[in-house]
């Protein structure tokens, strides 16, 4: 019987779900560098994966935790945007059911834009529950960060349908109706605040965008709003825009040198 050749075997370790125990040993004994190259390649990728569906299992252990303690909904709080000179806080909170699976979530930090953009389309569609609340700068503000961050977790919370019945919060400590945890670096520990921290980067990342092409000294665009050099030398020379928030120190004091 005449082997298989190299592209037939490329296509069979790139399309088949179940590769047998025998047809891997028979490729061990393939002499033909392509094969084994082939092999090589593929039992690494098998090896990528099953770390992935290992680290997935190991995020989804408070989700576990309060499953067995018969919550069912449970929300994933988060915020992105308290560090940056302009633009808003955003925070997103998000029920995942129990069967979601979606290897490689984690920390919105750590992901590419790509990725997260692919990320938040399958956590949307896949969600029982996804609310988004942004705080503008003005209220920021007014309230401080510490405040404007609160009060839109508690609005993101308050806005899920349906109602969440426990709350995984990343680092905050949260006076709301429901049990909750907050857990430190949480979005890269619970599958449901890496879901919240994704979706909220996303939305925020969307917004600094459309305000880029509006403010396009600023480079919204790419710096979503940090004070990055360029930034700052953009408000020195443009000065502030409605969006930046002016209690954040290299914003008050552009504003305090323009008084005198």
């Amino acid at each position: 019987m005449k082997p298989k050749s190299i592209a037939e075997i490329e296509q069979i370790l790139k399309t088949t779900e179940s590769i047998s125990v025998q047809l891997i040993q028979e490729l061990e004994q393939d002499e033909r560098k392509g094969v084994q190259s082939l092999l090589v390649k593929w039992k690494k990728q098998q090896q990528h994966e099953k770390s992935l569906k290992e680290k997935f299992y190991e995020m989804t252990h408070f989700e576990r935790l309060y499953r067995g303690q018969g919550f069912h909904m449970i929300a994933g709080i988060d915020e992105v945007g308290r560090g940056p000179l302009a633009g808003p806080v955003v925070t997103a909170a998000v029920i995942l059911p129990e069967d979601f699976f979606l290897a490689g979530i984690d920390d919105s930090k750590k992901l590419t834009e790509k990725k997260r953009l692919e990320f938040d389309a399958i956590i949307r569609e896949k969600a029982l529950a996804v609310s988004v609340t942004m705080i503008d700068a003005q209220e920021i503000d007014q309230l401080n960060i510490y405040q404007a961050t609160k009060k839109a977790m508690k609005t993101a919370i308050a806005s899920l349908t349906p109602a969440p019945d426990f709350l995984l919060i990343d680092a905050m400590k949260l006076e709301t109706p429901f049990p909750s945890e907050s857990i430190v670096k949480g979005d890269a520990k619970s599958i449901s605040i890496a879901a919240a921290s994704i979706v909220a980067k996303v939305a925020r990342d969307q917004l600094m965008k459309e305000l880029a092409a509006t403010y396009p000294a600023y480079g919204f665009a790419h710096n979503a709003g940090y004070g990055t050099k360029e930034h700052i030398e953009a408000i020195h020379k443009f000065g502030i825009t409605p969006y930046h928030r002016k209690s954040f120190a290299p914003v008050k004091e552009v504003l305090d040198l323009q008084k005198h």
